[in-house]
């Protein structure tokens, strides 16, 4: 089998690739070397079996762990599962291959239908809060259009008085059965009933008030608490405030997405929070207490004396709280920066002056003096 590609490489997928990315992969090779769009074309006929054989070990679950363990010689009666082969022929390829055939043929995205009970899909929403709300947690009432059985019809969708009827195209199985000429020979391809929409049944007098749906939309207030510690992007999930179900089944989640307004203090990475803090030159020289803003108000902190600026301090446990455990927090992280003064007047530049004569040795008429009197006017160490 060593004249054989990597199933992976075939389909241009890694290693980890999804169930659904090896799908989408697969169908996107059909669609390009299927012989009935390349009449008489080897190679691209030649690369759709290929890509087609790669898909049919890979799409399946047992499958794909025998060729991760042992490559192609686990199908070829060579050694490692000690299967005896792989029969292509034995395969159902309506079951693997019948979404994407129909596709290709036109009869539309293929599926296995039924009628039996549905879960509803999941709804989607937003929400923003503010950057302490996030830190702290909050609850938000949200105002949705939320759907609900309706109470004229009871859900059925059919006029009061009246009942719906037995889908005659696919007999109330909700799923119609067609078989198409392929390469593999005749494919079993199941798909959705067009006519009773996958229901089974058929509603001729419909509700006046749901337009035979079944369900009426109206405004509804939903609480939803967000958690101490949640980050922009990062969703809630409230059950059963989804779409409804079908058939019976349950409704479907509301996931509400988490946007967080930016701080003009703090920024956030993870659970530490950053932020700078200005500091006054003679702070920084002689040191000194200065108050810094965190979320959990200000604090005082002692800043050394020789402080340079940019300087970076930790505060612990001034940071984020954890989603997993409210008793965990994150720190804060602080770079000081000092302030050079500006607008000064005679008088404090002339201050200024003598402070840096005085650090460089010079006399009062701007000439440097002798090291003993260095020594003697030296007042900073």
């Amino acid at each position: 089998m060593a004249d054989k590609r990597d199933y992976y490489e075939v389909l241009g997928v890694g290693r980890t690739a999804t169930d659904d990315e090896l799908k989408k992969a697969y169908r996107q090779l059909a669609k390009k070397y299927h012989p009935d769009t390349n009449p008489g074309d080897k190679e691209a006929e030649a690369k759709f079996k290929e890509a087609s054989e790669a898909y049919a070990i890979l799409s399946d679950a047992d499958k794909r762990r025998q060729y991760d363990q042992f490559g192609h010689s686990a199908f070829d009666g060579s050694g490692g599962a000690g299967a005896g082969g792989f029969d292509f022929s034995s395969m159902d390829m309506g079951d693997i291959f019948g979404d994407i055939f129909g596709d290709l043929f036109g009869g539309g995205r293929s599926r296995r239908a039924n009628n039996g009970p549905m879960q509803g899909a999941n709804l989607r929403t937003a929400v923003r809060i503010s950057f302490e709300e996030a830190v702290f947690g909050v609850e938000k009432e949200l105002e949705l259009n939320l759907k609900d059985e309706c109470g004229t019809c009871h859900g059925t969708g059919a006029k009061p008085g009246t009942s719906a009827d037995t889908c005659q195209k696919c007999g109330g199985k909700g799923q119609v059965v067609y078989t198409q000429q392929s390469l593999f020979g005749m494919v079993r391809n199941v798909q959705t009933c067009p006519d009773c929409k996958g229901t089974g049944k058929i509603i001729k007098d419909k509700c006046a008030d749901c337009y035979g749906t079944g369900f009426i939309s109206s405004k509804k207030k939903i609480k939803v608490s967000i958690p101490a510690g949640i980050d922009g992007g990062q969703s809630v999930r409230i059950r059963s405030k989804g779409e409804p179900g079908t058939n019976g089944g349950p409704r479907g989640d509301l996931l509400v997405e988490v946007e967080v307004s930016r701080h003009p203090i703090f920024q956030r990475q993870d659970y530490d929070i950053y932020s700078t803090a200005p500091i006054s030159y003679p702070t920084a020289v002689l040191g000194g207490d200065i108050k810094i803003s965190t979320v959990d108000g200000d604090v005082i902190y002692n800043v050394k004396p020789g402080t340079q600026t940019d300087t970076k301090v930790r505060l612990r446990e001034k940071g984020v709280p954890s989603l997993r455990n409210k008793a965990v927090r994150g720190d804060h992280y602080v770079t000081l920066v000092v302030q050079v003064p500006t607008n000064l007047n005679s008088e404090q530049k002339d201050l200024l002056k003598k402070y840096d004569d005085a650090l460089t040795g010079k006399s009062e008429h701007g000439t440097e003096t002798s090291e003993n009197d260095k020594g003697k006017k030296k007042f900073w160490k």
